[in-house]
């Protein structure tokens, strides 16, 4: 339950189309509901403005769909991240919008699609073996209720396609780089645009790149005041805060 659920709520009983009893029945579970192997935050929403997000990884697909069932029955959207097929389509036996992305390994349920973001939040990454934490970005960026526009395989290898790209890059609030190997294309960013750049290091890259240990170094380094990091490949952490920034 979001602010917005809990102030018509409240103006029900206010006005007497909803009775004190039928609002404690909807609220019971506030602030978690207790399924014995997990405690779904059902208060997220009202603290945060976003529902408890799933990650699946080190869950079983029956935990995972019994967390899904308890979030879709106080929430309208649904993301879980780093899933599979089968635990995808366990949750589309829930809901029938239950969309998968094979490629973020995302799975989503996006009922209410109402744009709250104040303007676009653009996604752009190196290249297109980036493209599974740019798309875990998009998803999340998307079910949260912001429009987003995608500019992909723009790395500094050849940087006259991110300068041919660069109004669309101004247009946005915030803007989420992903990016691998040496991780230098948040720097070229952050010194063309006067934007928050989220940077988010991926695992891509020969054997020096040590599993994006090397693009996570060279984005903290970076000469760009305005670029922050999130971890290596958190596509779903770097459109969360995006996501905070773009509502403010």
């Amino acid at each position: 339950m979001d602010q917005k659920q809990l102030r018509e709520l409240l103006l029900a009983v206010k006005d007497g189309t909803s009775s004190p009893d039928e609002a404690l029945e909807q609220l019971e579970h506030m602030p978690f509901e207790d399924l014995g192997f997990a405690k779904v935050d059902h208060h997220r929403a009202l603290r945060h403005g976003m529902p408890e997000v799933v990650l699946a990884r080190g869950k079983t697909t029956e935990e995972v769909r019994e967390i899904s069932r308890s979030l879709l029955e106080r929430s309208p959207n649904l993301l879980v991240t780093r899933a599979n097929e089968e635990m995808a389509a366990e949750i589309k036996q829930l809901d029938e919008k239950t969309e998968y992305f094979p490629r973020s390994e995302a799975i989503r349920v996006w009922r209410d699609r109402e744009i709250v973001g104040k303007s676009k939040i653009a996604i752009i990454c190196a290249g297109t073996a980036d493209l599974p934490v740019a798309e875990e970005a998009r998803v999340t960026a998307e079910v949260m209720g912001n429009e987003v526009d995608t500019v992909y395989d723009v790395g500094v290898a050849g940087i006259h396609r991110l300068l041919s790209n660069i109004d669309r890059l101004k247009s946005a609030r915030v803007i989420i780089c992903c990016a691998g190997m040496e991780g230098a294309l948040p720097s070229a960013v952050g010194g063309l645009v006067a934007l928050p750049i989220i940077a988010v290091p991926t695992s891509v890259g020969y054997g020096a790149s040590f599993n994006g240990l090397a693009a996570l170094l060279g984005m903290l380094n970076s000469c760009s005041s305005n670029v922050s990091v999130v971890n290596i490949d958190n596509g779903f952490g770097a459109a969360y805060v995006a996501t905070l920034i773009n509502r403010i």
